[in-house]
């Protein structure tokens, strides 16, 4: 059998269930690690482990650049290569290769690029990009798309919408399936509900395993964005998983799990770890602050990661000024536990019917934190 999900609870339009795969079943919600290049920055595997995460993402333009997809596939394929049995999506390159800019050109059969290590020209097709994916071993691979750049008026957004369709058939026949594992359409069309709509109707006929939602988080701001998921998410089919690509903030993933999102990914938890921001139950922190130098209370008291068990916020404050790189290992894990410990939160809350309630009670233990950050 394929890759498939099965709810398990709802509450409202929010949404608990298993992704069931070949490497492991998933509970839903659930917020993937970012391991672009076969790692997430500062952390091992057994690291990433304990922080709860089940699934990991990792990227294919970046793994097709360094080491290279016969190089993995060689050693194993990429779950042995970088020590995670677990499932692995991996990204098709797509955004990617939109940010490079000048370094690319566009065509309606692909994208010709040069890379951003060494300048060696490339070119990815959805049959490309599919077979690198299958090379790498994912367990869920992602179609080849265009991830629209915002801000683009609406005839923009639809020709771009509309090659990202045209690209999705290709990938998806290219795609190979084999038991556990599945392959992810893209919804595309930008902040326009019609050109979402018609993305859909575009996609259902494929027959994906599931379905993302890209385009978004790129600075609509997040009222926009989660417009855009009220008028989406209810045309998706219920019994495959929903995926909002590269969201977002804590208070982004209460909104998107509201509605009826399953499935996250994205760099802020790992990026604000190496930076010094922790994110935390009473809101979020910045260890750099001169505030932190003798505090001898733990990071947040309602964690059990080892940044938080083992050590003090004036530690912690002393490794960033002291430009330890335990201090970014340190707070990248709480992050990544926090985030787990989050979405573990909003299942058992939709679990029990009562994820309103819940989702309040977080916010109001943010905004204490958040009004003794700005006002010390």
């Amino acid at each position: 059998m394929s890759l498939h999900f099965a709810l398990t609870a709802t509450d409202g339009e929010a949404r608990a269930g298993r992704l069931f795969t070949a490497h492991g079943e998933v509970e839903t919600p659930v917020f993937m690690p970012v391991g672009t290049a076969g790692t997430v920055k500062a952390m091992t595997a057994d690291a990433v482990r304990a922080t709860g995460a089940p699934i990991v993402l990792a990227n294919t333009y970046h793994l097709m650049l360094r080491p290279g997809a016969a190089c993995i596939a060689a050693l194993g394929g990429l779950h042995r290569f970088m020590d995670w049995p677990g499932p692995i999506l991996t990204d098709s390159g797509g955004y990617q290769v939109m940010s490079l800019a000048g370094l690319r050109r566009l065509d309606a059969d692909g994208v010709t690029f040069r890379s951003h290590i060494d300048g060696a020209p490339h070119r990815l097709t959805p049959e490309v990009s599919t077979a690198i994916q299958h090379q790498l071993d994912a367990t869920i691979t992602m179609a080849f798309d265009e991830c629209t750049p915002f801000p683009a008026t609406e005839a923009q957004a639809a020709e771009s919408m509309r090659l990202s369709m045209r690209w999705a058939a290709r990938s998806r026949a290219a795609f190979i399936p084999r038991p556990g594992y599945g392959q992810f359409g893209i919804v595309q069309g930008g902040v326009f509900a019609g050109l979402r709509a018609e993305s859909v109707d575009a996609l259902l006929p494929l027959g994906f395993e599931g379905h993302a939602i890209g385009g978004l988080a790129v600075g609509e701001g997040q009222a926009a964005m989660f417009a855009v998921l009220e008028a989406t998410v209810p045309l998706l089919p219920a019994d495959r998983a929903r995926y909002l690509m590269g969201v977002g903030t804590p208070d982004d993933l209460l909104g998107a799990v509201a509605r009826g999102v399953d499935l996250f990914d994205c760099v802020i938890p790992t990026r604000a770890g190496r930076t010094g921001r922790a994110y935390t139950s009473a809101g979020v922190l910045n260890l750099r602050n001169a505030r932190h130098a003798d505090d001898g209370a733990p990071l947040d008291a309602a964690c059990a990661c080892p940044a938080c068990a083992r050590h003090s916020r004036a530690y912690l404050h002393h490794l960033f000024k002291a430009e330890e790189m335990l201090g970014p290992m340190l707070l990248t894990w709480h992050n990544l536990r926090y985030y787990q410990d989050l979405m573990a939160g909003l299942r058992h809350a939709i679990g029990a019917g009562n994820l309103t309630r819940h989702m309040a009670a977080v916010r109001a233990g943010w905004s204490e934190q958040m009004e003794r950050e700005t006002h010390p």
